[in-house]
This record gives structure tokens, C-alpha cells and sequence, in this order.
């Protein structure tokens, strides 16, 4: 038993490592671009933004509220489309017999975290500081966050995955469907600030209970009342819990 689970974690961390030297490698700046892609998408929201608007939805920093929320979506996207390709982008060391289905997935997920926390958190620390932000840290809800987001992630990741294995247009759908998000996750508003009716649609999207969690972290006096934590780790289980039934059957 300790024999194979070591056997597995090695042909995880090979996975890893072949990841590493050939996704970030072959494009100039390597990993800087992992920092880049959201830092552009933060300040591009900032600056427009606070060419329309006086003051942010809260606080007095533009970059630390869109901050807050566009990492959170950037972690489950990323997440989710990166585990939608993990079997395919593994395939040729599939036919070993120590090399699984699962090992595949499981190191692009370890790969991905770390590089979302890491990057997430350079950015945020960052911000508060370069900015005075007068944020008040509450490790609680940002580790929640964090931790449920990277959960909603991998489930829909690994469904992703099953789909595509089925429908081999099935990338296409979900980059398209998956558009809206940027719009509906509460990025660059506050949900109590909407009508109740556009409320109550919104929040059968996961991630607008994760962005308002994750700013609780931040805004000491931010408390919404429609978060709600189980809610999203039961549409994280349910779409695990789907995708690997549907890959295992798949594989045997």
C-alpha cells in the first residue's frame, strides 16, 4: 500500500515537473506571464473605472476591490480549463502502467494551485503595500475562499474533463457559456447594490458567494448576508463527484 501510493506521488511529481518545463518554457518570460495576464486585467479595470466613478463600491482602492474579486475567477477558470485537458495533455504517458488517469489530473490540479495562491497572493500583499488601503486582514474567509474556490474548480475542472472525452466540442461550449461569468461574478460591483430580482439570479452563481467571502476578508465592516458556503461546495461535489464517475467508466 505505501509502495503504491509512493509509485503514485512520484509520477505525480514527474508530471509536474514536465508541465513546468514545457507549458512555461516555450513562451517567452516563462511564468512571468502567470503574473502579467491578471495584473493587466486588474489595472485595466481600476483605470477605467476610475475614470467614471469618484470612489470605489468599497473602501478607497480600485485595484484592491477588483483585485479581490478577479482572482477569484481567475483561479476557478483557470482551474477548470487546465483539468479540461489534463488526459489529453498527458496522453502519451498514460499507456505506462505507472501513470494514471488520476496522477494526470491530480498534478495539474497541485501544479495550478500553487501557482493561483502564489500568484494571488503576491498580488494582493502587493497592493496593500504599495496602496494605503487601510484594509484590515481576516485570514478566515480569504483562506475559505480560497480553499472552496480551488475545490469548485477542480470539480468542474475534472467534469470538464469527462465531457470533453465525450463531446469533442465540448471546450467550445464552455468557453463560450463560461463568457457571462466576468458580468455575473460580482467583479466590479457589490450584489446589495442590484435590484433583488437580479440578486436572486445571481447568486445561483458560486462564485458571487466566493468574491463576496473573500472581500469580507478584507473590509472589516463587509458583512453579506448571502453568502453561503454550503451551497457552493455541494455544486463543487456534485460536479467531482459526476466527472470521476464519468471517467471511470470511461476508463475501465
Amino acid at each position: 500500500m505505501a509502495q503504491n501510493f509512493l509509485i503514485a506521488w512520484r509520477s505525480i511529481l514527474a508530471l509536474m515537473l514536465r508541465e513546468m518545463s514545457t507549458r512555461y518554457s516555450r513562451s517567452p518570460g516563462g511564468y512571468m506571464w502567470a503574473f502579467l495576464e491578471p495584473v493587466a486585467a486588474i489595472l485595466a479595470l481600476a483605470i477605467g473605472f476610475s475614470l467614471i466613478i469618484q470612489t470605489p463600491p468599497m473602501g478607497t482602492s480600485f485595484l484592491l476591490f477588483y483585485a479581490t474579486g478577479f482572482i477569484v475567477l481567475n483561479m476557478f477558470t483557470t482551474l477548470a480549463h487546465v483539468l479540461m485537458w489534463a488526459l489529453t495533455f498527458s496522453k502519451p504517458l498514460l499507456h505506462y502502467p505507472v501513470v494514471s488517469w488520476l496522477d494526470a489530473l491530480l498534478a495539474r490540479f497541485f501544479l495550478n494551485t500553487l501557482t493561483g495562491i502564489f500568484v494571488g497572493g503576491v498580488i494582493l500583499g502587493g497592493i496593500i503595500l504599495l496602496e494605503k488601503t487601510h484594509a484590515k486582514i481576516d485570514m478566515l474567509p480569504i483562506l475559505t475562499a480560497t480553499g472552496v474556490v480551488l475545490l469548485l474548480g477542480a470539480g468542474v475542472g475534472v467534469l470538464n474533463c469527462a465531457l470533453q472525452g465525450v463531446f469533442k466540442t465540448w471546450n467550445v461550449v464552455w468557453s463560450i457559456s463560461t463568457k457571462p461569468l466576468f458580468l455575473a461574478s460580482a467583479i466590479f460591483y457589490r450584489v446589495e447594490d442590484l435590484p433583488r430580482d437580479v440578486q436572486g439570479i445571481l447568486l445561483w452563481n458560486p462564485l458571487t458567494h466566493l468574491v463576496g467571502l473573500m472581500r469580507t476578508g478584507f473590509y472589516a465592516h463587509y458583512s453579506p448576508h448571502y453568502i453561503s458556503v454550503e451551497y457552493v461546495v455541494l455544486c463543487a461535489l456534485f460536479a467531482l463527484a459526476l466527472g470521476l464517475a464519468l471517467l471511470s467508466c470511461a476508463r475501465d
